[in-house]
């Protein structure tokens, strides 16, 4: 019997050759047509997106609701004055009463009315509350077709050409709501683009040392994106999709497109080195999306699933934003199986043209640095796997006392001018008139008794406890409703408020009108805001079900193991509750938030815990696969749990290190967003990445895989027996093929690998 070595070389016979091997040889071989196609498509895509494309507006509806049944009521029988969406114009004197520009008022209202898509504008001068109690602050509400923030920017020069006679006559103007969220100063989102792509292209060239071997996956990645996006944009025609959701698509787009198109890449540099100076080029393009690219389809489909699981909240405003993020991942994951060999057969064997520096080699024996640290993990496993435990657990003590709310304008720059606009009216109305609620009652064809039913519910709603004062219900022009606008004494981000709205629905309404054959209920944008939050903060647990049961049947179904399926699945969790922390302490406890832009503590966008999990958990799953398959390929040939766990760790610690620091770049970039959700997002996630990277790959996965031996692999053989079979890396090779060297296992621990894919040891 032969001894083989660890340094010893043996013989690699040819991988079966498959479908996603025959793909990946094809589009080598036929590089500059695919290259092409892709091309054309991306530029068609892009063009369509300008000439057809659709905009993005967020849709909070909500069916079934108190706050929705009203707002349809509102459509439904409501004058111009209470249908559409209203924005308000701030007016503001330092030095006289606002009556004393009549003349500047009457014209700015009537060139208002006169604009496009405005169904109504109301007087300050005429309209009752509408000017503050030192007469030197009102209130121009004017009610549009649909929200202002999805026009064009060019609408907003109609709106200050009438409102010039006030600015002429020393009148401050301010536009808040919608309106002033159109006025707001482009997004740095292609700055932080920018700064996400220079950012990987450092990362690229310091971990491959060539600017052709860098340029594949940065070149993939941005045509993947272009792509993806322009295919957002046209179905955001047909389709409503949140204004978040182009820029979520990028981030998600860019950062795993270098991702997969990354670990493709150094797959086929390595299997080209292994093959000497004869190797062909086409036929390592073919491997490497045979083996890595297994890997690469798992992963976006994991993130895809846990994208797609947002859905499960039964809110289509969030199911729409993973929808969205969930396009550019495919797109990539495309891209990665096609462009990417494409590009690597047109640099051929020259992958390492143009250098910048000396390339470096993945690792050949089991003495480097990688090897060392695994070796390390390995003596004190329990001692690793407490002290990562600890330091996730400690990060994730702030989410104990996670706030969810609505971050509203008050949080915004001091210079946009919808914050002016909400600092204006809370000085001179009070804090709850930036949050008010229309309270509208259905009265049920008893339209004789309606102006007693008017006056009783006038008197309970100002009797309400935290109400600062409450209008007169009015009657529709057909007198089926009757509408009033309560005034909360708090402002729309208090708590306060929130118990006002459940008060006003639960207790007040039912009583006042009680009997009478009426019913009542509250609406409004804060009202909707609130009621979101809530539905979100119920349905949180059911998305966190479906996700993590989604991925645990996934991978148990890949790795054919339960352990490694659950542990992957209570680490990810682990990781989640440790980011959700970070952004609790430096968002709503206001830890740095100030050197993020955002000048006071907030509360958590109610969506953003749910996207958050989501997205985290498909991105730690990413990561995961990758290195569960190289251990995974390694037990396969040695059965030696320690030696596939270490060999695993070694092969993939480089390229997830350079993905990792790629993504993280890409996520934290968009903290220059001027968008406080978009920053909280870009924090978490990036946050997020870094945390699997480092404690959960590097310390907890070796740590739990050492403890754990064999019964890493076990599977009961009834369930083997249940579930398909799907292999990231597709068919066991007869001898090793890894990136981190040929042959590398101890001699006692060598038997025959697997004849089936789902053998259990």
């Amino acid at each position: 019997m032969t001894t083989t070595h660890p340094t010893d070389t043996p013989s690699q016979p040819p991988t079966p050759v498959g479908r996603l091997h025959r793909l990946g040889r094809w589009c080598a071989r036929r590089a500059w047509w695919v290259l092409g196609t892709w091309l054309l498509v991306a530029v068609a895509a892009l063009g369509a997106d300008r000439a057809w494309g659709g905009t993005y507006d967020d849709d909070f509806s909500l069916p079934g609701t108190s706050v929705q049944t009203g707002s349809d009521l509102l459509d439904a029988h409501g004058s111009k004055a209470v249908r559409g969406t209203a924005s308000q114009i701030v007016l503001h004197t330092d030095d006289e009463a606002l009556d004393g520009h009549r003349n500047a008022v009457d014209e700015t209202v009537t060139a208002l009315a006169k604009l496009p898509e405005v169904l109504s504008v109301t007087d300050p001068l005429t309209t009752p509350g509408a000017v503050s109690a030192d007469a030197t602050t009102g209130i121009v509400t004017v009610r549009f077709t649909e929200s202002p923030a999805t026009f064009d920017k060019s609408y907003l020069d109609r709106v200050d050409h009438a409102v010039q006679p006030l600015r002429t006559d020393h009148v401050q103007v301010e536009y808040g709501g919608p309106l002033g969220q159109l006025a707001r100063p482009e997004a740095a989102d292609r700055l932080s683009e920018v700064i996400g792509l220079t950012t990987a292209v450092v990362v690229l060239l310091a971990g491959f040392g060539s600017l052709a071997a860098a340029g594949v996956p940065l070149l993939t990645a941005v045509i993947a994106l272009l792509t993806g996006i322009s295919l957002l944009g046209l179905l955001a025609a047909a389709f409503t999709f949140g204004n978040a959701a182009p820029t979520l698509a990028t981030m998600m787009g860019l950062g795993v497109g270098i991702d997969y198109a990354l670990f493709l890449t150094t797959r086929h540099r390595r299997l080209l080195r292994d093959s000497g100076d004869g190797a062909d080029p086409a036929e390592a393009a073919g491997r490497a999306v045979a083996t890595s690219g297994r890997a690469v389809i798992v992963a976006a489909v994991t993130v895809a699933l846990a994208l797609g699981g947002l859905y499960a909240s039964g809110v289509g405003f969030i199911g729409s934003l993973g929808a969205a993020a969930g396009i550019t991942v495919l797109v990539a994951a495309v891209a990665a199986l096609t462009l990417a060999p494409a590009f690597l057969g047109i640099t051929g064997r020259r992958i390492d043209r143009w250098r910048v520096r000396t390339p470096v080699d993945e690792p050949t024996g089991t003495a480097d640095t990688w090897h060392r640290w695994a070796g390390t993990v390995g003596r004190r496993p329990w001692l690793f796997l407490v002290l990562g435990v600890v330091v996730l657990g400690a990060l994730g003590i702030p989410t104990a006392s996670m706030r969810l709310g609505h971050i509203d304008h008050g949080a915004d720059p001091t210079g946009y001018t919808d914050r002016r606009a909400y600092d204006l009216i809370s000085d001179g109305f009070g804090p709850g008139t930036n949050g008010q609620f229309t309270v509208v009652v259905d009265v049920g064809g008893q339209q004789s008794d309606i102006k007693e039913l008017s006056a009783s519910l006038h008197d309970a709603l100002a009797a309400v406890p935290g109400v600062a004062r409450a209008s007169t219900p009015t009657g529709t022009a057909d007198q089926a409703l009757l509408t009033a606008t309560v005034t909360p004494d708090t402002g729309p981000e208090d708590q306060g408020t929130s118990d006002l709205l459940h008060r006003l629905e639960d207790e007040t309404l039912p009583a006042a009108l009680a009997g009478s054959g009426a019913h009542g209920y509250v609406t409004g944008v804060t009202a909707a805001q609130l009621t979101f939050r809530d539905v979100v903060t119920d349905r949180l647990p059911v998305i966190i079900g479906v996700v993590v049961a989604a991925a645990f049947l996934l991978l148990l179904t890949v790795f054919r193991s339960f352990l490694v399926a659950l542990k992957a699945a209570l680490l990810n969790l682990l990781s989640i509750g440790a980011a959700y922390g970070v952004v609790v302490a430096v968002f709503q406890w206001g830890w740095g938030g100030s050197l993020l832009g955002v000048d006071e503590p907030v509360p958590v966008e109610s969506y953003v815990p749910m996207m958050m999990f989501a997205i985290v958990f498909g991105l730690s799953m990413d990561y995961e696969v990758f290195l569960l398959s190289r251990i995974r390929e390694s037990w396969l040939h040695t059965k030696d749990n320690h030696l596939s766990v270490a060999t695993g760790l070694a092969g993939t610690a480089r390229v997830i290190t350079c993905a990792a620091l790629i993504m993280t770049s890409v996520f934290l970039a968009f903290l220059l967003s001027t968008n406080v959700v978009i920053k909280t997002l870009a924090l978490g996630l990036g946050v997020s990445v870094v945390i699997d990277a480092t404690v959960v790959r590097l310390v907890l996965v070796p740590a739990t895989m050492y403890l754990l031996g064999r019964a890493n692999w076990w599977l009961p053989h009834w369930l083997d027996r249940l579930l398909p079979h799907l292999d990231p890396e597709g068919p066991a090779p007869t001898a090793p093929d890894t990136e981190d060297g040929p042959g590398r296992w101890h001699p006692e621990s060598a038997t025959a690998p697997a004849a089936t894919t789902g053998e259990q040891g």
